[in-house]
């Protein structure tokens, strides 16, 4: 039997979304404003739907990151992870995910962020292994598109159970997992486990799922 903690990043792990700030840090926060105006007057002109969130974020990571050196992002990765682990990850729950290690259960994020911060946030910890947003490369440079869809909803479940050896769809099969989301974007995830843990609203807590208030809920 395989034990697996799988964890949301942003409001999850951490107490602010984290991959706006990261994109203005790569882009510079001029070329991001103007960005964003000019995704607004497509989605105007309805050539971009504003309310696929998962379109916009193809759009914008093409529109900001194209053309760009991996190397150079994975280097800005890095920096931009000191900043979190020193300023932005929740204690409590940083304190569960330590007992899952401790426990020697497998432990993953899986989140909408990107690669290039959550792959050392992840090595420092000891987890073993980050599910996320890895733009395209050919080379060096970014290509503009993504190597997989949004780490979102049901991409979420799929990519795990892909990284657990598991087939799309039917029960989990030798694998005990806990899981622990914010939003609606992780309920797919979130249903997946036998053991579900709910960092949003207390009003939004999904069937089945138990609210997660850490200094409460530590083993």
């Amino acid at each position: 039997m395989r034990h697996v903690a799988a964890f949301d990043f942003d409001g999850t792990m951490t107490r602010r979304d984290t991959l706006v700030p990261f994109l203005m840090r790569a882009g510079g926060r001029t070329r991001f404003v103007q960005i964003c105006t000019q995704l607004g007057l497509l989605g105007a002109r309805r050539r971009v739907d504003l309310r696929d969130r998962d379109e916009l974020k193809v759009e914008m990571i093409r529109r900001l990151l194209a053309g760009r050196s991996e190397s150079q992002l994975r280097e800005l990765g890095r920096m931009y992870a000191r900043d979190l682990v020193a300023n932005e990850l929740d204690d409590g729950v940083m304190a569960r995910l330590a007992h899952h290690r401790d426990a020697g259960h497998e432990v993953v994020i899986v989140s909408a962020s990107l690669v290039y911060y959550l792959d050392p946030i992840a090595e420092q910890f000891g987890m073993q292994g980050v599910i996320a947003v890895e733009p395209g490369v050919d080379g060096d440079q970014l290509t503009g598109a993504l190597t997989h869809p949004n780490v979102r909803a049901e991409q979420k479940a799929l990519r795990l159970r892909d990284w657990l050896g598991q087939p799309e769809t039917g029960p989990l099969d030798g694998v005990d997992l806990w899981a622990y989301g914010n939003s609606s974007g992780d309920h797919a995830l979130l249903q997946l486990a036998e053991h579900r843990y709910w960092r949003g609203r207390p009003s939004s807590t999904p069937a089945g799922s138990q609210l997660f208030i850490p200094t409460r809920n530590l083993p």
